[in-house]
């Protein structure tokens, strides 16, 4: 039986998440519950359905997912719009289909990686200039021996391939991806442990240990950490100082770079049926962010990168 993996998106042409053009696979599952977090989509390893209420048309023209659905999760809001009891909702896809306006859509299909092979390798020649294929998410590594069959099938077709990672994981797992990437992404996103928890959901020891030895076993792949910035949770200098310090004693460093906060993926809050919590948060100034990663990267490498 060939193996399947959940994936959420494949976004073509991203020239954000490596070198030149790129394809980026995004693949379903999270440990963690950043509370920024922009792919809330990506959070839960189960497809679910999302409601993008702006695109309903109203239920007094339409309402053909009220009666597709079986189960009476779909249902009028007494607004001229529906609502989602998601306590009832299998995630079945009749509601979806039949919604003619895709107010309803399905985040997460199973995919095997022939079938994902096939959906990224359609456009070689957007790789002309040196780009290749990143693995994102979600967490990547919560789907391992998936991610890992691609990774490796990607490289031995000769497609540079990457990975975005949290970095939380059993070693087994970060090990087994990282033998096939050619270049790593790592997040480190707060180096108090209870500050961690308290905005992630989770600690940060393994994530910390992870990239030791990922920095120290695997020094050949390019190996690039990056912090979000998020205006009042880890945007202290002294915050950033301490993880500049801990990146000091790394053996092996490719670059480091800071990410200014934005919200664009507020809205798919909603559309989940969750609250954004940071809702009103402005994001910070881009120039501030760059004056910081120059200043950063000339103390850990000597100069500007």
């Amino acid at each position: 039986m060939k193996r399947k993996g959940i994936i959420f998106n494949i976004q073509k042409f991203s020239v954000h998440d490596g070198p030149s053009v790129r394809d980026v696979v995004f693949m379903k599952g999270c440990p963690m519950r950043c509370v920024w977090c922009s792919n809330p989509e990506s959070q839960n390893p189960a497809p679910e359905l999302a409601y993008n209420r702006r695109k309903c048309i109203g239920t007094e023209v339409c309402g053909t997912c009220m009666e597709a659905c079986s189960r009476g999760a779909v249902r009028a809001d007494g607004e001229g719009k529906i609502e989602i009891d998601r306590s009832l909702c299998r995630v079945c896809h009749d509601c979806e289909k039949d919604c003619c306006a895709r107010a309803l859509v399905i985040f997460g299909k199973e995919m095997t990686v022939e079938e994902v092979m096939a959906a990224t390798l359609n456009q070689e020649r957007s790789w002309r200039c040196n780009g290749g294929v990143t693995l994102s998410g979600g967490e990547p590594l919560m789907q391992a021996e998936f991610a890992e069959e691609l990774l490796k099938e990607y490289q031995r077709r000769g497609v540079h391939t990457a990975i975005e990672t949290t970095g939380r994981a059993a070693w087994a797992d970060v090990s087994r991806a990282a033998r096939y990437c050619d270049l790593i992404f790592y997040d480190v996103k707060l180096m108090d442990e209870e500050k961690h928890r308290a905005y992630t959901g989770v600690g940060n020891r393994l994530i910390l240990e992870n990239l030791k030895r990922l920095s120290k076993i695997y020094p050949d792949q390019e190996l690039i950490v990056r912090t979000p910035v998020i205006p009042g949770i880890n945007d202290s200098q002294e915050e950033l100082e301490e993880i500049v310090r801990f990146l000091k004693e790394l053996p092996h460093l490719t670059d480091y770079e800071l990410l200014p906060y934005h919200s664009f993926g507020s809205a798919k809050y909603g559309q989940l049926g969750r609250e954004y919590s940071l809702e009103g948060l402005k994001m910070p100034e881009k120039s501030v962010i760059e004056e910081w990663n120059q200043r950063y990267r000339k103390e850990l490498f000597g100069n500007v990168q």
